[in-house]
């Protein structure tokens, strides 16, 4: 093995070696669910029906006239949020409610991503 350097080969020591510092690692699950976050908010108008909803629930009608896209495409990024478990669509009557998990709650309330 290749000579680390002093700070990273102390603190790697007191951690057990890479097999310690593997075991703090967030399990492949987590990373898994983590990376459908950042997949989900990664899109700008995704981004923009989140901190819509974060707002209030919404029906469809009203995303696509803050978003301003057909409704194909809105029902592909409504499905993107939803399968990261940020959003969830409520049947009431004829209309479909959508609005925000507790993770995308959370996720909101974090400021996630940071906005300017």
């Amino acid at each position: 093995m290749t000579t680390l350097p002093a700070e990273v080969d102390c603190q790697l020591a007191l951690l057990g070696g890479v097999d310690g510092l593997v075991r703090r690692l967030p399990s492949g699950e987590s990373l898994a669910s983590a990376s459908l976050v950042h997949h989900a908010l990664s899109e700008p108008l995704r981004l923009k029906i989140a901190h819509a909803l974060a707002i209030q629930p919404l029906c469809v009608c009203v995303i696509r006239d803050i978003v301003g896209i057909a409704d194909s495409k809105l029902s592909y990024h409504l499905n993107q949020l939803k399968k990261a478990d940020l959003i969830v669509g409520e049947q009431q009557g004829s209309w479909i409610i959508y609005r925000l998990t507790p993770r995308g709650e959370q996720c909101m309330a974090m400021g996630y991503p940071p906005l300017e």
